[in-house]
């Protein structure tokens, strides 16, 4: 008897492959971790021996220097030189101090990583922010380096919550909502420099749907554009469709080229129903929205979003770096190479 062929649609498929992805790359993810934790693991105690030897640099220069060479005849591969053997004392007086959940952190971190947060940041929750940031999200050197001279810990500290996460899931969920979704968005990667229309802003994100997803964060995979919903001879169109593994949610993101209106509020609560009800599968969490607008008043998101029992957030975007800031990251760039070259002089 001829087995029975199984059949599925477009979206079932996108969702088996989006898992099977988020499989791999959690296994990647994995196995980076464990290595840039044995390797920091060496470090740190390399840093507590010359921390206890009671080695500084001056009197324990050439300790240092003849330890450098030793090591490196016996592990040419490993980045044993003697600024690093001093980086490596600075990581384990910079967190021995603190507690479990930072040094946790930044054991996983890549050691460059490590190594700019030393250089760059001294306050330790903003530390714990952005080793988080860079665990979540993927962030490479550069775009740590980037988000630290843009204060961007600063800037979150600052911004006020536009979503109604805390009110509508589950403790653990609104938690890790809060902290995958932000408030602001720079789109400055699309190159626009003129008023467009909703349906050409959504184009160009879809052209560069990696900037796009990479301005998002990590754990978010693409579903489409346009995602088409039916209910009672009705059809819906999300403007972009995506599923994050962590949240293990669907994430509709409706784009407005204007500044945000109440009744946003509204439609985007009826994609949400419809997609728990048509789209969600049966060990997802409840699908959450995300209103991406020019502007935004909090007490106007506030009022629109009290009562509405769905996960809904309100987003503004940037589509360049605004001038005072480009300003001071460039500055900070300039004071950089110099305090780099000053420092190779001594």
């Amino acid at each position: 008897m001829a087995k029975d062929i199984m059949i599925i649609n477009d979206s079932e498929y996108a969702q088996i492959l989006q898992q099977a992805v988020s499989e791999i790359q959690t296994a990647r993810i994995t196995v980076a971790r464990q290595v840039n934790s044995a390797v920091n693991s060496a470090y740190w105690n390399i840093g507590k021996l010359l921390f206890e030897k009671n080695l500084e640099s001056g009197y324990g220069s050439g300790v240092v220097k003849r330890l450098s060479v030793d090591l490196k005849e016996q592990f040419p591969d490993m980045g044993l030189s003697p600024r690093n053997l001093w980086d490596m004392k600075r990581f384990y007086e910079r967190y021995n101090a603190c507690d479990s959940k930072l040094r946790q952190a930044v054991a996983v971190l890549p050691w460059g990583h490590n190594l700019l947060l030393l250089s760059k940041v001294e306050n330790s929750d903003a530390v714990e922010f952005y080793a988080q940031e860079c665990l979540q999200k993927g962030w490479s050197r550069d775009m740590l380096l980037n988000a630290i001279k843009m204060s961007t810990y600063a800037t979150r500290q600052s911004q006020i919550k536009t979503n109604n996460f805390d009110a509508v899931l589950p403790m653990a969920q609104a938690n890790y909502a809060n902290e995958v979704f932000r408030s602001s968005y720079n789109l400055g990667f699309l190159g626009i420099t003129e008023p467009i229309r909703e349906l050409e802003l959504e184009k160009r994100l879809v052209s560069k749907i990696k900037s796009f997803i990479l301005e998002l964060g990590r754990g978010f995979s693409f579903i489409g554009n346009q995602y088409r919903l039916e209910y009672n001879n009705k059809e819906y169109f999300v403007d972009m469709l995506f599923f994050h593994r962590r949240l293990r949610s669907l994430v509709a993101i409706e784009l407005k080229i204007g500044a945000f209106q109440a009744e946003y509020v509204g439609k985007m609560n009826l994609y949400l129903s419809l997609l728990d009800r048509f789209e969600k599968g049966e060990n997802e969490n409840s699908s959450i929205g995300i209103i991406l607008c020019a502007d935004k008043d909090h007490l106007d998101v506030e009022i629109a979003l009290q009562d509405v029992n769905k996960p809904i957030g309100v987003a503004e975007y940037q589509l360049l770096l605004p001038k005072d800031e480009l300003q001071a990251l460039l500055i900070q760039e300039i004071n950089s190479i110099e305090d780099d070259i000053n420092s190779e002089k001594e």
